[in-house]
């Protein structure tokens, strides 16, 4: 083990400890073995979400299947911030590129929503919670944020829990002042980003009403969606989460 690092991060379904056991599924099993092209006695970093990063050794090699060992831990387990993303879905590749982007800044959960003038119906559950999987795999992350089914805005903000604050980010104040005041104190806390065309009229005054709601600008000018999100968790970072 001394001067030898695992060549790849691999999330797994699986516990991770002191000599456990990992079988590979046949997608991990040709990820790793005919793609990366490791062999018996390599090393794979492991993750689960729960037990933090764990360096395995292959012991097993095959087409379809595998087995690797558990040797030491090579990181603690670590949450981010008890933060959550709530966007309007876009374009394919720039949904795929906000998930990416928030599994990377780091959220616990994502929850997309249908607005009034949400361009987008279509969010597959299960492959962008694989893209968030793949996301923590090359950045380091010892957890993946839950991806949640596509809901209407108003239920969510209709079944809204107690406490979690909510930065909305309005682009109808683009090249104003307005800046989120001091909350400190607040542990938990979403960030909601609106659609292409914007919220409509009924849902920020919706949004305004809430007792936990506090809006923001994100500068001068009005910002893509998928540019909004990386700027407001950028904001957010730096002011309330893990960046200070």
């Amino acid at each position: 083990m001394a001067g030898k690092r695992a060549k790849v991060r691999l999330f797994v379904d699986a516990e991770l400890g002191p000599g456990q056991a990992v079988p590979l599924s046949r997608d991990a099993a040709h990820y790793l073995f005919g793609v990366m092209r490791l062999e018996a006695d390599d090393l794979v970093a492991l993750f689960n979400g729960r037990d933090g990063e764990w360096t395995a050794r292959v012991v097993s090699v095959g087409k379809r299947k595998g087995i690797l060992v558990c040797v030491q831990q090579s990181a603690p387990q670590t949450l981010p911030p008890d933060l959550w993303l709530v966007f309007a879905p876009v374009k394919k590749a720039r949904t795929d590129f906000i998930v990416e982007k928030a599994t990377e800044m780091g959220v616990r959960r994502i929850l997309p929503v249908q607005t009034r003038f949400t361009n987008s119906d279509r969010f597959r559950v299960e492959r962008q919670q694989a893209h968030a999987i793949e996301a923590a795999e090359q950045c380091g992350a010892t957890h993946a944020p839950t991806i949640e089914p596509l809901q209407p805005l108003d239920r969510l903000l209709g079944d809204w829990p107690a406490g979690r604050r909510l930065l909305f980010c309005d682009e109808a104040l683009a090249g104003t002042s307005a800046t989120p005041k001091d909350a400190s104190d607040a542990q938990q806390w979403a960030i909601l980003i609106g659609p292409e065309g914007g919220f409509s009229p009924d849902e920020r005054q919706s949004l305004r009403q809430m007792p936990d709601v506090m809006t923001t600008s994100l500068g001068p000018r009005i910002l893509r969606a998928d540019t909004a999100a990386v700027a407001a968790l950028a904001l957010w970072q730096s002011r309330w989460g893990d960046w200070r």
